[in-house]
């Protein structure tokens, strides 16, 4: 049964909130706001913040540079996933996927669909893994945040929640690049069959 497993530490996390947008500044971003409040509620640590404009390349580089980063352990991304000319954020990090994590688009969906019905259907919501870092690529409103973190991420993202939680595989993301890789502080090295 699904539920946190109270013999376990929570494992703080090093996450970087990324906004696409053309338009908003620090000053007004409810969205990247919304992801930083809820996920240094949670015990995470922000790890970095920022804000490009919806330009394949900036989103790129700077998501593939947190991605390298050993402080950076997941990467959130609000904005540019409707259907718009300048909504390019699938285009740019859909191909530095190394794993796609379709059931994270269908959870999502199926979460949106309570609260606003067919209009779900005008977001690409998507994620992966890029370089051993997770990538969760969301809408660029803050409700749409709210229910990605609440309804999906802050279980997932929290090594105490079972029956699985994406934190406790992490060691094993890059295992097909290299053996040994080090695991998130507090997270025990988890042994493959083949070690």
């Amino acid at each position: 049964m699904a539920g946190l497993d109270t013999a376990r530490v929570f494992v703080p996390l090093g996450i970087a909130v990324l906004t696409v947008s053309d338009t908003r500044t620090l000053a007004d971003d409810r969205s990247g706001d919304t992801l930083a409040e809820r996920l240094t509620q949670a015990g995470h640590r922000l790890a970095a913040r920022a804000i490009v404009p919806d330009e394949v390349e900036a989103i790129r580089g700077q998501v593939k540079a947190w991605a390298e980063d050993p402080g950076v352990d997941v990467v959130i991304t609000t904005g540019g996933t409707g259907f718009t000319g300048r909504d390019v954020t699938p285009e740019a990090l859909e191909p530095l996927f190394e794993k796609r994590m379709d059931g994270f688009s269908a959870i999502f969906h199926r979460i949106s669909y309570d609260k606003i019905g067919t209009s779900t259907l005008q977001s690409r919501a998507t994620a992966g893994v890029v370089a051993a870092t997770y990538v969760f690529v969301l809408p660029g409103s803050p409700g749409a945040c709210r229910d990605a973190w609440d309804g999906i991420l802050a279980a997932q993202l929290d090594y105490r929640h079972r029956p699985c939680n994406f934190v406790e595989i992490m060691p094993r993301l890059d295992e097909h690049l290299k053996r040994g890789a080090p695991a998130p502080q507090g997270v025990p090295r988890v042994q493959t069959r083949s070690a």
